[in-house]
């Protein structure tokens, strides 16, 4: 398997990256679409996509909240973690960025709460 993969309580399909190279395959696969990608405000955390086109405000939040639970941020700090949220069509990658590294052009900042995080972790 190339990705982690998880479904939200309602059943949408999430997918995050393990590693630099899978998150460059991840994003590069869903870069021309209306998806939602999540990362972290800080470096090193999976990118992670919802599969659903229309997906509701928890799934998105469940999203969130995984994202961040896979983040050197959350593994550093134990603390609430900001997410950003983007299109695919928001991302671009320039020939000297590094593997799994790109650039967002439109993004929301989500806050992923310590307690949600900690629920998810058990």
């Amino acid at each position: 398997m190339k990705f982690r993969e998880f479904e939200t309580k309602s059943g949408v399909k999430i997918l995050l990256g393990k590693d630099a190279k899978s998150n460059e395959e991840l994003v590069k696969q869903f870069q021309e679409k209306e998806n939602i990608i999540l990362h972290t405000a800080a470096p090193g955390s999976p990118f992670c996509v919802i599969e659903s086109l229309n997906p509701r405000r928890k799934d998105i939040k469940d999203a969130t909240t995984v994202c961040a639970s896979y983040s050197q941020d959350w593994r550093d700090n134990h603390n609430d973690v900001k997410v950003h949220a983007f299109i695919g069509k928001d991302v671009y990658k320039e020939k000297k960025m590094k593997l799994g590294t790109f650039g967002i052009k439109k993004k929301k900042v989500i806050k992923a709460k310590r307690r949600d995080i900690e629920r998810w972790k058990k």
